[in-house]
């Protein structure tokens, strides 16, 4: 996959918090994840239909 340029966190992630979030990056057909405290060390990656598939099951999970 190479290693992406383009690093994108949540939205979620406020000035308190920003660094504690994952950051993702899409590919055509990979999704990439890395920790943001340590973006140097290892990243995952997942088929795209396979990442996409999880975020929507997160999606339709309820909230506390």
């Amino acid at each position: 996959m190479g290693t992406p340029d383009n690093w994108r966190k949540s939205s979620y992630s406020g000035p308190g918090d920003g660094d504690s979030c994952v950051e993702i990056a899409n590919r055509p057909t990979r999704t990439a994840i890395r920790d943001s405290k340590t973006p140097a060390r290892a990243t995952l990656t997942f088929p795209a239909p396979a990442f996409t598939a999880f975020v929507e099951a997160l999606k339709r999970q309820p909230h506390p």
